[in-house]
């Protein structure tokens, strides 16, 4: 996203959905915010935020660019969300090499629902490579909103994040027992290690009677050898059509001949993925 169009449009949006009293309110500290380079009066305004937006009404985002409306709907953003983001992208876009710090440093006191904007919002702000610590901190959490703006419907991990960090994101959203399918590019970021910890954490699973989601094995696809193999075998046997259904996606997408030929002992489950009557997408809306 551009984010100087980004911060356009969510001052737009501001617009169309604020009393002109309001978004006059916020135009004029931000005024002064960015002439004083203020620290204090970022810190305060971005807190008075929350009693000036009626989180109750509905942004109005008609008009506006395709692909931030559809992140905004993917996220739930309230205007008190995109009201908050606003403000750190426009002192931002004044002075960055000043008001990073000031940011970061805002970040560190943030209370858990202004760190929550913050994390969901992240991929919109300039230089946001600059606070990859912070989404990292946040996977040591054990709040789940905080995870959740992190790691689910946030395209940000995927761009930002080395495989060690993104391993350690895929692991927990499974612990935690989080929607898989609201990870972004699931398989962009699938690596051989992962493959490993996944198979590692099945077997744990199975060995404790636990289930496991379906969705969790979309990594392993380009990796079935092995142990890998064996787990396949093992989710074809399964009673759980789900679990069927997973392991004949990944044969099917694996282009490894031996997970074809295991494929091929399941014509019907085959048929539904080659037909694409079965697909990661349904998989998930059916979990």
């Amino acid at each position: 996203m551009q984010h100087l169009d980004t911060r356009k449009q969510l001052s737009k949006i501001l617009g169309d959905s604020v009393s002109e009293e309001t978004h006059t309110w916020i135009e004029n500290k931000l005024d002064l915010i960015i002439k004083s380079k203020s620290a204090k009066e970022l810190y305060l305004s971005y807190s008075l935020l929350a009693g000036k937006i009626d989180t109750a009404k509905k942004p109005r985002i008609q008009g506006i660019n395709q692909e931030l409306q559809e992140y905004l709907i993917a996220q739930n953003a309230d205007l008190l969300q995109i009201a908050r983001i606003y403000l750190l992208s426009k002192v931002l876009e004044s002075d960055l090499a000043y008001f990073s710090i000031k940011v970061a440093n805002l970040i560190q006191v943030a209370d858990t629902g202004e760190l929550e904007t913050f994390l969901k919002f992240l991929i919109l702000l300039p230089n946001t490579g600059d606070y990859n610590q912070v989404g990292v901190e946040a996977l040591r959490t054990n709040i789940g909103i905080i995870f959740d703006a992190i790691a689910l419907n946030n395209p940000y991990p995927s761009i930002y994040f080395n495989d060690q960090q993104w391993n350690q994101m895929y692991l927990k959203a499974a612990f935690m027992e989080r929607n898989l399918g609201e990870i972004v590019d699931v398989e962009k970021r699938a690596n051989k290690d992962l493959a490993r910890i996944i198979s590692d954490y099945a077997h744990e699973r199975w060995a404790a009677s636990r289930d496991i989601d379906p969705l969790f094995w979309r990594p392993v696809t380009g990796f079935l050898e092995g142990v890998l193999l064996q787990d396949m075998d093992h989710l074809f046997r399964s009673k759980d059509i789900n679990e069927n259904l997973a392991a004949a996606l990944c044969c099917f997408y694996s282009n490894q001949p031996e997970a074809i030929r295991l494929l091929n002992k399941y014509p019907h489950l085959k048929e539904k993925v080659a037909n694409k009557a079965v697909t990661w997408e349904n998989l998930k809306n059916k979990l």
